[in-house]
């Protein structure tokens, strides 16, 4: 078989760009290890920046976004019983959007089903050949050869793509916390995202829906699901989100689960014929809701910057790897920032140089509160930078 470009990776960078190149009249096929199932039950990221938004517009692919997506003008930060709002509209004129990875993955996939996409689920052995050679090609554990001119690693952090670029190395930085994420059925108690500093630790109120509210708890890294009951992550909850004249509504967990937090940069995101997008590159802690965002701006140069080349430009792709690592530099700054204020360090060895931090974690965050231009610079960021 021969194609133009082969992505490997069904998620959502994989499946974005693929309608970013059948917009742009280019063949691709898509390559992915999971089942369908296992892809559209994927829970992760739910914030879009502004500039997220107007790429799925720009491609026609918004019209669940714009029946479910919720709109949002800006964040609370809390600390020491106080609750402060970030309005992002009077600050830097834009917004976010509350809509799920997975309601994103499930409407590229049933647009792709609409027009007929070469989709294809539970493909084992995949691996990518010649990527510094003209005639690159992918083959597959059935024995399967894919000729292209192109291949797209969209597999994620322990994919197969990244570890086919000679001598890449990766800068990584771990966490010494990790946040425990629940879904429940109950609306949400706030109409922006509430960020909370708290003595016991990191909390943060999010929502899918209407109906369904997604909430967080920082735990350590080293604990298990099975030591948080409901009723425990209800009183996390309660004590860390609470202040006066507010009340933080229960109901039935559907979803709960720790994730470890770190960031991870690739030290390039191309060789010859083979680019990296999203986690296959790079990963952020989610206190700045980055993830997501990363990927689709991947996906928005990259795709670009191919449709370029099939019209005999040649000198975008030459650029990718080094423009995509520069906005992510930024992103990973800006993340790291969100979570070092946000996070109580329990690891530290004393109770002095915990109380240290924390009461500077405060001081931060009354300065960021409490000046224009900090809160400006932090909307600016929140929003989203330019892709």
């Amino acid at each position: 078989m021969r194609t133009q470009v082969a992505i490997i990776g069904a998620g959502p960078a994989g499946l974005l760009l693929g309608h970013i190149l059948h917009r742009a009249g280019i063949d691709f096929v898509i390559l992915e290890q999971k089942s369908r199932e296992y892809v559209l039950g994927r829970i992760r990221a739910g914030v879009l920046e502004q500039g997220s938004v107007d790429i799925l517009r720009e491609l026609g692919l918004d019209a669940d976004l714009s029946a479910r997506g919720l709109t949002h003008h800006g964040i609370y930060l809390q600390f020491e019983g106080q609750r402060r709002h970030l309005d992002f509209v009077d600050l830097v004129g834009r917004t976010v959007t509350v809509y799920g990875q997975q309601a994103l993955v499930k409407h590229l996939l049933a647009e792709h089903d609409r027009l007929g996409s070469d989709v294809r689920f539970e493909v084992d052995g995949v691996a990518p050949h010649d990527i510094d050679t003209d005639a690159p090609y992918v083959t597959t554990a059935e024995g399967e050869r894919i000729d292209g001119d192109f291949v797209v690693g969209a597999d994620g952090y322990h994919g197969v793509c990244r570890p086919a670029i000679p001598g890449v190395t990766a800068l990584e930085r771990g966490y010494p916390f990790a946040w425990l994420g629940i879904l429940a059925d109950v609306p949400p108690s706030t109409d922006d995202l509430i960020y909370a500093l708290h003595p016991d630790g990191f909390a943060m109120h999010s929502m899918r829906s209407p109906e369904v509210s997604r909430l967080y708890l920082q735990v350590d890294p080293g604990e298990s699901i099975e030591e948080w009951p409901d009723d425990r992550i209800w009183e996390g909850l309660q004590t860390r989100l609470g202040v006066d004249g507010w009340t933080l509504h229960e109901g039935p967990i559907t979803e709960k689960s720790i994730t470890p937090m770190r960031s991870f940069v690739a030290s390039t995101l191309e060789h010859g014929r083979l680019f990296l997008v999203g986690d296959a590159g790079h990963i952020v802690p989610p206190t700045g809701a980055k993830g997501l965002n990363s990927a689709i701006a991947d996906v928005a140069l990259l795709g670009r910057s191919l449709a370029a080349r099939y019209r005999g430009d040649e000198s975008p792709l030459t650029r990718y790897s080094a423009s995509a690592l520069a906005r992510q530099w930024k992103v990973q700054q800006f993340s790291q920032w969100m979570t070092e204020m946000l996070h109580v360090h329990h690891e530290l060895p004393d109770a002095s140089s915990r109380a240290f931090r924390y009461r500077s974690q405060v001081g931060q965050l009354e300065y960021t509160t409490g000046s224009r231009h900090a809160q400006a610079a932090l909307a600016e960021q929140y929003a989203g930078l330019p892709f």
